[in-house]
This record gives structure tokens, C-alpha cells and sequence, in this order.
């Protein structure tokens, strides 16, 4: 790639960003944020096609393929030592949607 004023941010907020969160507990921390952040947005989501009640059907069909695509993404790269730490807070992010979703299945279950 060119050496372009672009690049150079990039690469510079890159490489910040994977010096800081190197830490395990800063790392951890991360992980655990993006946890809840997921668990928050599964919650809207199950509220808002739950109130609205013809939207059911769209909205599971599209919270199936986000979850099949980026388990496709996540787990289907191949396995280096070296962790990509974008793709490991997507996919702690993902979970906490997951478990969202699961946990509204049990309350409605109940």
C-alpha cells in the first residue's frame, strides 16, 4: 500500500489501540463491555419486535443469519496463535446477543 495520510492514521490508531489493549485486564474489560453492549442490543431488539408484533418473523430471520454469518467469519478463518482483537470482541459481542435472546426465550417460556 501507498504511505498515504490515511494509511498512516490507520496505522497509527491500529497500532495504539493493539499496544492497550495487550494488557489482559484492559483486554478483559473489553471483552466483558462488549458482553453487555451485546446483551443490551438483544434486549431493544427482542422488546421492539415483540411490541411491534408482524415484525417477529423478519427480525429472528435476521438475528439467525447475523449469528450463522459471523460464526462463519469468526470460526471459519484458521488458526493462528495470534489473536485479531476486533474479531474477538465481535464475537463476545455476538454471544452477549445470543444469551440475550436465550434468556428472553426462557422468561417467555416461564
Amino acid at each position: 500500500m501507498q504511505k498515504t495520510r490515511l494509511n498512516t492514521l490507520y496505522e497509527t490508531i491500529y497500532n495504539n489501540l493493539s499496544r492497550t489493549f495487550s494488557n489482559p485486564w484492559r483486554n478483559l474489560f473489553l471483552n466483558f463491555t462488549s458482553i453487555l453492549v451485546g446483551f443490551f442490543i438483544g434486549q431493544a431488539i427482542a422488546l421492539i419486535a415483540g411490541q411491534e408484533s408482524y415484525w417477529e418473523i423478519t427480525v429472528g430471520i435476521i438475528l439467525l443469519v447475523f449469528t450463522e454469518v459471523s460464526s462463519k467469519i469468526i470460526y471459519g478463518r484458521k488458526r493462528t496463535k495470534k489473536k485479531i482483537l476486533w474479531l474477538e470482541t465481535f464475537n463476545f459481542f455476538k454471544m452477549g446477543i445470543v444469551y440475550s435472546l436465550y434468556i428472553e426465550a426462557l422468561k417467555l417460556g416461564s
